[in-house]
């Protein structure tokens, strides 16, 4: 048997599924409410703000979202990478350490709060259609919560998420 050329069973791994339970109790401690919980997941040049759930949901439920700013501005709200930013840093503007960009939260965790407008909205450079959110509030939760809906996932400015929301 060669060991190195073994393929990994994630159901099985003790530590995958540890990780699971933990994330899983801790999203069930949630106190309800009316807000929902937001992770900001940035693409390269996308429109779409992240992922809203309602408290105790799992991520896997939750909805890709483009938010709506007319009373709440999104926290990037920043100017995008410019060219000369790009050569010298690449696109991932949760890289940048010296100054902050559009998309400088990925992967940060809010407490958001606001509403669903009931309307889809197309952003054409995904080109997909997602739900609006109309944004009243949030405040900074967790700015390294970790993995969205898997421990396994691997992320990729320039790759649309595979988990497109519900």
């Amino acid at each position: 048997m060669f060991s190195g050329c073994r393929t990994t069973d994630t159901a099985n791994d003790p530590a995958y599924v540890e990780a699971l339970r933990v994330r899983t109790a801790k999203i069930k401690s949630e106190a309800p409410g009316d807000y929902f919980i937001g992770r900001r997941h940035y693409v390269y040049r996308m429109r779409f703000w992240g992922y809203l759930r309602e408290p105790g949901q799992e991520w896997k439920d939750s909805y890709l979202v483009v938010m709506n700013e007319r009373f709440k501005s999104v926290p990037d709200r920043l100017p995008e990478i410019s060219e000369k930013e790009e050569e010298k840093f690449g696109n991932d503007p949760s890289q940048l350490e010296e100054v902050k960009r559009f998309g400088f939260d990925h992967n940060y965790e809010y407490k958001i709060k606001g509403k669903f407008s009931g309307s889809k909205v197309y952003d054409p450079n995904s080109n997909m259609f997602l739900p609006e959110f109309i944004l009243t509030e949030y405040q900074l939760i967790n700015a390294d919560p970790g993995w969205l809906i898997s421990p396994s996932e691997i992320y990729n400015s320039k790759v649309l998420p595979e988990f497109r929301g519900r």
